[in-house]
């Protein structure tokens, strides 16, 4: 692999397989060894890009690195320096409690509290999505200052103004990921913003699972398979020879 790649990597979906609780969510010893082999082989170029606070992150991969939290809404750069973007205090109580009540008038809907932002999740219910759909983007249009992000049988309220696209390009024009190649991984709705920055860079945009459509040009079929390739990555970079392969849109056969 002889240019220099930055890896930013969503999370659930991506690493890690969808839980119908995600608190109960966790990053098993493999996949954490390799994560920190991948971090050092590409000195330090690797961020986590995720719809959890940074706090949730830290709780799962217990790395300083730099990371992308709420879709970018707060971001944490390689050297530690961090940004949030501001939240009113009153703004925020209000968003809680509206949904609070959102949620105990819709059966088999969870509220999943980041904070500065709100996660409503149907997939223990999946039909209920729909019926939730309509009804968060009613809080949300009542809410000034946050708005509607859809998901994977989730929606969430959050802060307007920032998402993962705008995140990855913060975080590019930053050491160690400026002037690097950026690869991007990602599996929701949530991450066609950063696939179409990563696109408009010259990068490489790989969506994980068969959701359509899509601005990625690569696919990876699972979390399982985007563990695999990370070790076909680290082979690559360590032997100095490009040993990894991604499937292009439409393409089942491969090509490396």
């Amino acid at each position: 692999m002889g240019e220099r790649w930055a890896l930013f990597l969503d999370v659930d979906g991506t690493l890690l397989e969808f839980h119908d609780d995600p608190a109960a969510v966790a990053v098993e010893t493999g996949l954490s060894r390799r994560l920190q082999a991948v971090h050092r082989a590409v000195h330090g170029a690797l961020a986590l890009v995720s719809g959890r606070a940074l706090a949730d992150l830290d709780r799962l991969f217990n790395q300083p690195w730099a990371a992308a939290g709420l879709h970018g809404v707060q971001l944490r750069h390689a050297d530690g320096s961090r940004r949030d973007l501001p939240v009113d205090p009153a703004a925020r109580e209000l968003l809680r409690r509206r949904a609070r009540q959102l949620v105990r008038t819709l059966d088999g809907v969870q509220l999943e509290d980041k904070g500065a932002a709100i996660a409503l999740h149907c997939r223990r219910q999946p039909d209920r999505y729909e019926t939730l759909l309509a009804a968060a983007a009613e809080l949300a249009d009542s809410l000034e200052g946050y708005e509607l992000q859809t998901g994977n049988l989730v929606t969430e309220i959050k802060p307007e103004g920032m998402d993962k696209g705008r995140a990855v390009s913060e975080l590019l024009e930053h050491p160690p990921f400026r002037g690097r190649r950026p690869v991007y991984l990602g599996d929701d709705l949530t991450d066609e913003h950063a696939f179409e920055v990563v696109g408009r860079s010259g990068g490489l945009a790989i969506r994980v699972g068969d959701r359509t459509p899509t601005a990625a040009r690569f696919t990876l079929p699972s979390p399982a398979a985007v563990q695999h390739w990370l070790s076909c990555v680290l082979d690559a970079i360590q032997q100095g020879a490009p040993s990894h392969a991604l499937r292009s849109e439409g393409d089942s056969s491969g090509s490396s």
